[in-house]
């Protein structure tokens, strides 16, 4: 996708990219999904910079209803998009607010979907790791299931220099989308973890969104399988 225009992906589901962002020399991708409820207010997941071109797209789908932080990493646009939709509800990840004392968040998330968007969207926590808890998403109607950081797949011409031999040790370079191995090496408590990997293998997932990473078509489910097997059982 070109630039921060809205793609469609599935019924009431759309993808935008918006700018690079550059973090401990690491150049980062961003992307954002927005979803139609049926009350016919938008979620916008995982916001990008926002701009005129996307701020005149989402007119046109309805009203910005909930702003979502999955994890306390992505909070960069949180703070824009709050002063352009202040009648939207902000929520954030577990630990992002108080890393963030400046964003008014509404809510935390939790292990359950928050009301406003439950007979839309599943969701869990993925707990147990000191870098962030991750909320992963399920839109059911399209099968689309939705990772910030846990999951990634880049190109293996995006870095270069030493910083390319960099992401392929960390296993940000691969065949397939794979957890870093900094966030495994991160998972202080794998139990734990487990038990929300648990439920995000059992979703019926048809197609698989990453931040930072192809969105996956085919045998989405296959890959969240190999991605976590190293976490065990």
């Amino acid at each position: 996708m070109a630039g921060t225009r809205l793609c469609p992906l599935g019924p009431d589901i759309w993808l935008a990219d918006g700018p690079d962002v550059t973090v401990l020399g690491f150049r980062y991708p961003t992307r954002m999904a927005v979803i139609r409820l049926g009350s016919g207010g938008l979620l916008v997941w995982s916001p990008v910079t926002l701009d005129p071109a996307v701020r005149a797209e989402l007119a046109e789908l309805g009203p910005v209803a909930h702003i979502v932080a999955p994890n306390a990493l992505h909070h960069l646009s949180v703070l824009q998009w709050h002063r352009a939709f202040a009648q939207a509800r902000l929520y954030a990840a577990p630990g992002l607010p108080e890393k963030r004392r400046d964003i008014p968040f509404d809510r935390t998330l939790g292990e359950a979907p928050d009301p406003a968007w439950a007979e839309e969207l599943d969701q869990v926590l993925i707990r147990g790791n000191l870098i962030t808890t991750e909320a992963v998403f399920l839109h059911r109607a399209s099968g689309t299931v939705l990772f910030t950081d846990l999951l990634q797949g880049f190109p293996p011409d995006w870095f270069t220099g030493w910083r390319r031999a960099v992401a392929r040790l960390d296993g940000m370079v691969g065949a397939e989308p794979a957890v870093p191995r900094k966030f495994r090496l991160a998972f202080q408590d794998r139990k734990i973890a487990r038990v929300g990997v648990a439920r995000v293998l059992g979703w019926p997932v048809q197609r698989l969104v990453m931040a930072h990473g192809p969105v996956v078509t085919e045998d989405a489910a296959g890959v969240l399988v190999r991605a976590f097997g190293w976490l065990g059982r």
